[in-house]
């Protein structure tokens, strides 16, 4: 239990010493402790619930040694800090300083150790650092300094250590630390270096430990490096490092750890690397090599970890490989490697094998003589290997935790040996991706009792549904021709993260217990099978669910309300039903919702508007098409949803979830993105991945009519609007111009009229426009984007002119008025239009009426000539009586 600090502490005025770390204190401490008169060290180090604040220091306060790393402290370094000037060691790493190094901190002549890592300080390290010239130990890493690395750092001549990692330095003046020729280790990985690495530091020929990494160096290692004959550590991955690999490297005889991964060497002078006898670990993955992997490699006896994936290496896996007894992690893949996998299987301490995207030959049919004499794998990567067969040697494998075999050609039925593989110890299977078609002689549950991952997705198995081991995470199935009902015994299945069983063929009413089995299901995915009946009212208060795809089924009856419990639901797409209701407006609660599809279903009534100013939040997208919506348009929604009034440019993202999933042991992250279909730009796109940033509203083929609000400008952020196929009248709003981001607007097939407006030009990311079937009129604004529409987008707009079309606009003088639509009383076209003709056919009789006869073709045109033809008959017949009389 944690413990009080006592305050009469602070009374032990003949007190030298005081060593009180790691004892899970907690409260505050006494700050009259750090002012005893006779104090000259106090160790209060790792007591994370232990509070504390700098007092203003006495100069004459004797403290030599003073540790507080670890404890929580908020706030800034006072000042006063500068009167311990007796101090020789002071380690204040994790304790949440904020702000900058006090100028009184150059004070501190005597500091021989100095430790201020894992803070916030932030801006310039002062040049009063210069003045330690006794310092030996100085770590700044893991704060937010930035700038160059002050000049007076020359004067810390006496300094062996120096930690600068993950800060925001940067500059060209790296060649100063080629002045710290005592150095041993340093550390300047997660910086703003750039360029050349200076020649200077072939002076630090002391140095044992050198990490570069995560930086922005490029250009050749120079070859100076050869110089560190005690480097025993050297990390430079994650560079824009070019050209070979230095020969100097082979005078580096006492390096156990190198890691050049990640950069762009290139050569095939790896053959270097073999005299490199004491090395543990190499990792020169994610490079540009392009050679055979050399013999020269058997030397390296000592080498535990080899990672060469993502390069360009070819020819055979060298038996010289079985030297390497020590191994045991392997990384070859995405490479050109050829030959058989048995050289590996003699290696007995490798443990951790990556082939993958290798055309490797698999082991199915070898035998071996004493399977005890194999290597027993933890984690065994062979995706995209050409496999066609399970590789038999896995039936002698039982201590494996991770196998994936996807991405193959693996055809046929699994073999039955593979249920008594590794039972006690698999967590990850996966086999998605190959021609599976069943199971042979499986159990009723699968038998891996600790397995987390189950992935068999994008197969063609043809059996009903398989149930995963009890202690399943994250169970894909998908994309499969699985028949027959959705078993009740899945709901056993309670650990459950994620369940995707789309695409398939699976029928019947889904389980009245699946939404709510489970305390931790976040993901259900049932999207594009033969499910029918209603959607069950199963979701409970607490629900984790976050996606919820019953899509392109036949589901029937209303959306439950049970799913307002869902408040963690960012997606919800329920298209392609037969499902009848209004507008779940009771939707909008859901503050975390992003994605709303109700297309293609029986949806009816007017949209109610909402409950509050808070609706919908965070939606980014709504597809309501192909419904029975009517009334207006839901306009008073246009100020609730907040996601879409936002210009986002942030870094490209993608809409899903992560969890961190596994045990003790095995642990990894586990990424799930959602996906849509959505019409956009006149065609319907699969969106494998839905952009963080992307916005659309699609109200296309309903009902509704009315005019579209001008507060559709206020939607800054959208990229897509499609309200086609309504019944929407009025005038387009210039206040589309707002819509900076658009890129697809169809207003096609309404009765919109008036002038398509001028500012709607601007916007330079349209790049689909469909106004066509409504009744607009005047000229077709020019310039940008519109230059690139053809004429079809504009069709069925008599009084449209100007490019694409052939009707060209003339002067405002000679061009006719443009009619102003409304509708006749007796026929749905326009009357005003009838009245022009009318008044210029009076006394013209049936010359005007052929006239317009030839010039008028489309079915409302030729109701002119009907009408007009009767209408004029019709006075004729009255002018006649008049006269009689």
């Amino acid at each position: 239990m944690p413990y009080l600090v006592p305050d009469k502490l602070a009374n032990m005025s003949t007190l030298t010493a005081l060593a009180l770390d790691n004892c899970d204190l907690q409260g505050e401490f006494p700050r009259g402790i750090f002012l005893l008169p006779n104090l000259q060290i106090l160790v209060v180090s790792y007591n994370q619930q232990l509070s504390w604040y700098f007092p203003e220091f006495d100069k004459r306060s004797p403290l030599k040694i003073l540790e507080l790393a670890g404890t929580s402290f908020s706030g800034e370094l006072p000042n006063s800090i500068g009167n311990l000037d007796s101090l020789n060691i002071l380690y204040l790493s994790g304790c949440n300083f904020l702000g900058s190094i006090p100028s009184s901190f150059g004070n501190l002549t005597q500091l021989v150790y100095l430790n201020l890592s894992n803070n916030n300080f932030m801006n310039q390290v002062p040049p009063s650092f210069g003045n330690f010239s006794q310092l030996a130990y100085l770590d700044l890493s893991y704060n937010h300094f930035t700038g160059q690395i002050p000049s007076s750092f020359t004067n810390l001549r006496q300094i062996t250590q120096l930690f600068l990692f993950n800060n925001n330095f940067s500059g060209d003046n790296l060649s100063l630390l080629g002045k710290l020729n005592k150095l041993q280790s340093l550390g300047l990985g997660g910086n703003n270096f750039s360029g050349s690495i200076p020649s200077s530091f072939g002076n630090l020929t002391q140095l044992v430990y050198l990490v570069l990494s995560n930086n922005g160096f490029m250009n050749q290692v120079p070859p100076s490096f050869g110089n560190f004959t005690r480097l025993a550590y050297l990390d430079l991955s994650y560079n824009h490092f070019t050209g070979q690999i230095p020969s100097s490297f082979t005078n580096l005889r006492q390096i156990t750890r190198l890691f050049l991964s990640h950069n762009n060497f290139s050569g095939d002078n790896l053959s270097l690397l073999g005299k490199l006898k004491q090395l543990q670990s190499l990792n020169l993955g994610w490079n540009n090599l392009n050679c055979e992997i050399p013999s020269s490699f058997a030397n390296l006896t000592q080498l535990r970890q080899l990672g060469l994936s993502s390069n360009q290496l070819t020819g055979r896996i060298p038996s010289q490989i079985m030297n390497m007894t020590q191994l045991t992690l392997l990384d070859l893949s995405i490479n050109l490697l050829q030959g058989p996998m048995e050289v590996f299987l003699l290696l007995k301490k490798l443990y951790w094998l990556r082939l993958s995207d290798n055309p490797l030959t698999s082991l199915t049919g070898t035998s071996f003589v004493n399977a005890s004499t194999l290597a027993q794998f933890q984690n065994l990567e062979l995706f995209s290997c050409g496999l066609t067969e399970f590789p038999e040697f896995l039936r002698d494998q039982h201590e494996l935790q991770w196998l994936s075999l996807s991405y193959n050609k693996i055809e046929g039925l699994v073999p039955k040996w593979i249920w008594n593989m590794s039972t006690e110890t698999l967590f990850c299977l996966q086999l998605a991706h190959n021609f599976i078609t069943g199971f042979d002689q499986p159990p009723l549950v699968l038998p891996w009792r600790r397995l987390r991952l189950l992935h068999l997705e994008y197969n063609n198995l043809q059996i009903s549904l398989p149930i995963p081991p009890f202690s399943t995470f994250d169970y894909n199935i998908s994309n499969n021709q699985l028949t027959g009902e959705i078993p009740p015994l899945i709901c056993n299945v309670t650990s459950l993260y994620a369940l995707d069983l789309s695409c398939n063929n699976l029928s019947g009413s889904i389980p009245q217990c699946l939404g709510s089995f489970s305390d931790s299901l976040s993901l259900l995915n049932l999207q594009s099978n033969n499910l029918s009946g209603p959607i069950p009212q199963i979701y409970n208060d607490g629900s984790q669910l976050v996606m919820l795809e019953l899509s392109q089924n036949q589901l029937q009856g209303p959306v439950p309300r049970s799913l307002a419990n869902c408040t963690l639901l960012q997606l919800l797409n329920l298209g392609d039903n037969q499902i009848n209701d209004t507008f779940p407006f009771w939707l909008g609660n859901l503050s975390e919702l992003q994605v709303l599809i109700l297309r293609f279903n029986r949806f009816h009534g007017a949209i109610q508007n909402p409950e509050s100013n808070f609706a919908f939040p965070k939606l980014c997208v709504i597809d309501l098409a192909h419904n029975g919506f009517t009334g207006k348009l839901p306009s008073d929604y246009f100020q609730t949803w907040r996601a879409m009034k936002d210009v986002d440019i942030k870094r490209l993202t993608y809409m899903g979830t992560s969890k961190m999933l596994g045990g003790p042991d095995n642990q990894w992250f586990d990424d799930y993105h959602y996906s849509m279909t959505l019409m956009n730009k006149g065609v319907q796109l699969l969106y494998e991945h839905i952009p963080s940033i992307f916005t659309a509203i699609d109200l296309s083929s309903n009902k509704f009519e009315g005019d579209i609000s001008e507060s559709i400008g206020i939607l800054k952020g959208l990229h897509t609007v499609n309200f086609s196929n309504n019944n929407l009248t009025g005038h387009i709003p210039s206040s589309f111009v707002n819509l900076t981001q658009l890129e697809s607007l169809d207003l096609s097939q309404n009765k919109l009229s008036g002038e398509i407006p001028q500012e709607v030009s601007q916007l330079t990311f349209l790049a689909f426009f469909n106004v066509s079937h409504n009744h607009l009129t005047g000229p077709i604004p020019r310039g940008n984007q519109f230059g690139t529409f053809e004429s079809s987008s504009f069709d069925g707009n008599e009084w449209l002119c100007g490019d694409p079309l052939s009707k060209k606009c003339g002067n405002s003088e000679a061009t006719p008025i443009p009619p102003n639509y409304e509708e006749d009383e007796d026929s749905e076209f326009p009357s005003k239009i009838v009245w022009l003709i009318i008044c210029m056919g009076y006394g013209s009789g049936l010359i005007v009426g052929f006239v317009v006869g030839q010039t008028l073709t489309t079915r409302k045109h030729e109701w002119f000539v009907t009408t007009f033809g009767r209408r004029q008959q019709k006075q004729s017949r009255q002018k006649r009586r008049v006269r009689r009389n």
